[in-house]
């Protein structure tokens, strides 16, 4: 028989509907069900395209008895972490304080008040290597509940002092310079894996803010160490099995150094990051590969993960058949099943298979004998026909494979960064289609996620949208509407931008300049969540502090660039100490500092003049520049440049190249001299 979560509409939630464990969804009735029983809660938070997630299912939940001691000892809730990210991070801070880690599946035992006393990640049934499984703990848990609760409840209170002292931290205080950018590009440094790119050891994430502000830093100064880096990073990216050679697209992370054994997921939200990050490497290099991997990355976007609405589903999992990258994986025998010898050959060399195979088990660290298909370093990806040939035909051979399952739920923040991947690009590369894909995901948003002007909800499945929308929701909708405006110079954009911005002031500021998680409305948790750190995406309160920078400039409301400036100034201390948790802040300073730029193209958008003045500014790595076009200011319909820094603007100009060059001053500069 299902159990309660059979009625909701979260994939994950969905996925744990015919456990025997008696699930609850997060809500008043289960937390009064505790109360009412006397039990502890265990709370277990996940999201659909968890590998390690599907692991613990299957040893635990669908285990008998396991579930039988859940069942008779908590109220047991499930969570998706997709969907309540504010109680997620609640619980992840709990784990980090308790374990010095984070991850999911994340398994938490609380007080029917929510206060935690038991944390950790994925705990096996049995226990191993010393570390206690779930046979052993639940029953300890049980006797200590019954026989010397103030025990426990002596953990939970200090669990939640050291969350409450956690995130009361104060993060402001240093000075803000150019000086802490130095530092960080230093620490970043140190980091650098500089034989495999990407920063530090194993498992290795892709770090796209990371990378963004090096790029940043690189225009500021012309230090050519911090390209390099993000060349080498983004190319061996590209190069190993972290990215789908056959159909485009990357996974999770890296569980090796060398980017070649992946966790197979793939997200919505780090499609988008990376498109950004490659359209950025492009602008600043005019290398084609970038291009090429950003086209690559939204062609899988739009085939897999658009739905018929014109909005994106959330991610791919990384198991099918219940065996992690099956999907993905072959054996040279499957590939000589399907391919003529000359064919077996060139995709054999191109992609470095082998006869035993290269793809070794995480958990087992046994070999499959299957392969991951990657590229070798410094490979030109220069594809000869032939290649390409054999190649699709190994994707439409694939595609007939058992899927990995699609979590379709629409998100409004991940969207919302997918809007600004779609419209920075279609600006970029000159491509009104991918614009046109931009339009009709916002068209989306406001027809189904909007319940009232200047308010957004989170979730929409199946035609129902829910969960009040979180700083998330509202920094990365105001991020893509601008890109959408900067794309269009429609108007309406920007408004719409304005409006989320003057919620986002009024429900989730905090009093020393920081934001909220939540806002003030919101139902309430164990504490109102603050994440100041960028986790895999980037925090909200810091692209908040990059949207009102902007936002300032583009309509003159020097009030919100102040608030900006403030929220800088909140975490000047978090900037200069922890800069790996603070990059999408540190890319906000780099613009805070100066000097930033608008430019104006006047003139009629249909004329052949205009566009091109358009395309070549828009293809000038100008991180700090805002770009727009509008109707010609003067009588006749010819273009003409108009270049204000700050408060002084430049006499108008119809000379590009002029205003290039303005615009890369400052690494020119640095060069010169």
């Amino acid at each position: 028989m299902s159990n309660r979560l059979a009625s909701e509409k979260s994939p994950y939630l969905l996925q744990h509907k015919d456990n025997p464990v008696n699930w609850w969804p997060w809500g008043d009735a289960a937390f009064a069900a505790a109360r009412t029983t006397d039990r502890p809660i265990f709370l277990s938070i996940g999201y659909a395209t968890c590998h390690w997630c599907h692991v613990m299912e299957r040893e635990s939940f669908e285990d008998a008895e396991v579930a039988q001691l859940l069942n008779d000892t908590f109220i047991n809730i499930k969570v998706d972490r997709e969907e309540r990210p504010d109680v997620d991070t609640i619980y992840m801070n709990a784990c980090q304080v308790a374990t010095g880690r984070g991850g999911w599946p994340l398994s938490i035992m609380m007080t029917p008040d929510m206060r935690p006393f038991f944390a950790a990640t994925y705990v096996p049934k049995t226990g191993r290597y010393g570390r206690d499984g779930m046979l052993q703990i639940i029953p300890r848990v049980a006797e200590i509940w019954q026989k010397d609760r103030s025990a426990l409840q002596n953990v939970a209170e200090n669990f939640l002092n050291a969350l409450k002292n956690a995130s009361m931290h104060n993060l402001a205080g240093e000075e803000l310079s150019t000086q802490v950018l130095d530092a960080a590009f230093r620490h970043h440094e140190q980091q650098y894996d500089s034989v495999n790119g990407g920063f530090g050891h194993a498992p290795k994430f892709p770090s796209p803010e990371r990378l963004r502000f090096l790029l940043r830093y690189w225009n500021r100064t012309g230090n050519t160490r911090a390209l390099q880096m993000v060349e080498h990073t983004l190319q061996q990216m590209r190069r190993g099995g972290l990215f789908d050679q056959l159909g485009g697209g990357f996974h999770r992370y890296s569980t090796d150094p060398m980017w070649l054994l992946p966790h197979f997921e793939k997200m919505l939200y780090d499609q988008a990051l990376l498109v950004l990050v490659y359209l950025e490497a492009f602008q600043a290099t005019g290398r084609l590969e970038y291009e090429q991997t950003v086209r690559s990355v939204l062609e899988y976007v739009c085939r897999e993960l658009q739905n018929a609405e014109g909005a994106y589903c959330t991610g791919e999992d990384a198991d099918s058949e219940g065996i992690e990258g099956k999907y993905y994986v072959w054996s040279i025998d499957e590939v000589r099943r399907v391919l003529d010898p000359a064919a077996t050959r060139l995709v054999t060399a191109a992609f470095n298979l082998t006869e035993t195979g290269n793809y070794v088990d995480e958990a087992t660290r046994d070999r499959t004998g299957d392969n991951i298909f990657h590229r070798s370093p410094g490979d030109d990806l220069s594809d000869s026909i032939s290649l390409c040939a054999a190649s699709r035909r190994l994707f439409e051979l694939r595609a007939q494979r058992v899927r990995p399952l699609l979590d379709d739920k629409v998100l409004t923040d991940w969207n919302g960064l997918m809007i600004a991947a779609l419209a920075r690009c279609g600006a970029v590369l000159n491509d009104a289609d991918l614009i046109r894909r931009a339009v009709k995901c916002a068209q989306f948003i406001e027809a189904h996620m909007v319940p009232e002007s200047g308010r957004l909800l989170h979730r929409w499945r199946e035609g129902e949208a829910a969960i009040a929308g979180m700083l998330d929701d509202y920094a990365y909708m105001v991020m893509g509407l601008l890109a959408l405006y900067e794309a269009t110079g429609e108007e309406d954009y920007c408004s719409w931008a304005l409006v989320l911005t003057q919620t986002v002031l009024a429900e989730f500021r905090a009093e020393d300049g920081g934001f909220y998680l939540t806002a003030q409305d919101s139902k309430t948790l164990l504490m109102r969540p603050r994440q100041p750190f960028d986790s895999a995406l980037p925090a909200g309160g810091a692209v908040m502090m990059m949207n009102l920078l902007r936002l300032g400039r583009i309509t003159g409301e020097t009030e919100l660039e102040a608030v900006g400036h403030d929220a800088i100034a909140a975490h000047s201390t978090g900037l200069r100490q922890y800069p790996d948790g603070f990059n999408a802040a540190l890319s906000a300073l780099d613009y805070a500092l100066g000097p930033s730029t608008e430019v104006i193209v006047s003139g009629a958008r249909s004329l052949a003049r205009t566009q091109a003045m358009l395309l070549a500014l828009r293809g000038t790595y100008a991180p700090n520049a805002v770009i727009l076009s509008r109707p010609a200011f003067r009588d006749s319909n010819e273009p003409a440049i108009h270049v204000c820094h700050g408060s002084t603007c430049d006499l108008p100009t119809e000379d590009t190249e002029v205003v290039i060059a303005r615009l890369q001053t400052p690494r020119i500069k640095h060069r010169l001299g």
